[in-house]
């Protein structure tokens, strides 16, 4: 197959790289790092490709979300050229990475301990995501739904909390590892450490795309519906590294919502995830 895959020098684009590569597939990426932009492909480009695998974005970890928001939103202008690239050159079928910040944030209360299905999600009855990031994967989602009107196959899909060893430092995951590994004393988190995530190993995040695309999926969580606060992954890290020490939080720095966890009912019908979050911190700290 012909495989294109945009911002591909990314942490997640390097992961399909990684899959895709070794199989015998026709395989193209472009980043801005490489020096492509996104919105210049698109607007020159009338390849055809059999798969698009959609992760070019403006990114970052949550203090990017909240102190830059106006930079996040330039994403809306990458959505919007990419879909209308596709209704010119109609590929066989896009897989658009939105997230789990397209959720509302009304939903993620930690006295809910809601598991967020992708019923969750009315695009007839928005409400609020979290922050630009949110609005423009949902605007991204209400795109798609535009394209598969217009006879396009897209396949949106909702990762959660993804992490692997070379994540950036401006996550979660890898920032916890490097600390862990230095046997940090005190163990620094940002906010209160009650906030709780739902971490899905990266590899698995690339599985669960292949199986969405092979079954046609419309719509998809990507997670593992394991509940995980950020106090009980520190704890985590540094058993993995062999000591424990006092845990000092930051209550004045970015946070989040309170409580982000997914419901992967739907997904474990076509995929279940490998990698426990043990076995993915005992990988991460062993290179």
């Amino acid at each position: 197959m012909k495989i294109l895959i945009t911002g591909d020098e990314g942490f997640v684009g390097r992961a399909f790289h990684r899959a895709l590569d070794t199989k015998n597939n026709d395989v193209f990426g472009f980043d801005i790092k490489s020096g492509i932009d996104a919105r210049k492909f698109f607007a020159a480009d009338n390849t055809y490709f059999d798969v698009v695998i959609h992760l070019a974005a403006v990114v970052g970890g949550r203090a990017t979300i909240e102190g830059n928001p106006l930079a996040v939103a330039t994403d809306l202008a990458i959505d919007s050229d990419l879909f209308q690239w596709a209704l010119r050159t109609r590929p066989g079928r896009i897989v658009y990475f939105s997230s789990s910040a397209a959720y509302p944030t009304m939903l993620q209360r930690s006295r809910f301990k809601m598991r967020l299905s992708e019923q969750d999600i009315n695009l007839e009855h928005i409400r609020t995501p979290d922050q630009t990031y949110g609005w423009s994967k949902l605007t991204g989602e209400m795109l798609a739904q535009y394209a598969r009107d217009e006879g396009l196959k897209v396949s949106i899909l909702r990762p959660f909390s993804g992490y692997g060893a070379d994540q950036s430092l401006d996550y979660p995951f890898p920032s916890f590892v490097a600390r862990a590994k230095a046997k940090a004393t005190p163990f620094k988190i940002w906010g209160t450490g009650e906030q709780v995530r739902d971490f899905v190993h990266i590899d698995d995040v690339v599985e669960a795309t292949f199986a969405a695309v092979i079954n046609g999926v419309e719509v998809m969580n990507i997670c593992s519906g394991r509940a995980t606060s950020f106090i009980e992954l520190a704890e985590m890290m540094m058993l993995s590294a062999g000591y424990l020490a006092p845990i000092e939080t930051d209550p004045t720095a970015p946070v989040g919502v309170e409580y982000r966890v997914g419901n992967p009912r739907f997904m474990n019908q076509i995929y279940e995830p490998k990698i426990s979050l043990e076995q993915g911190i005992a990988q991460a700290m062993a290179q």
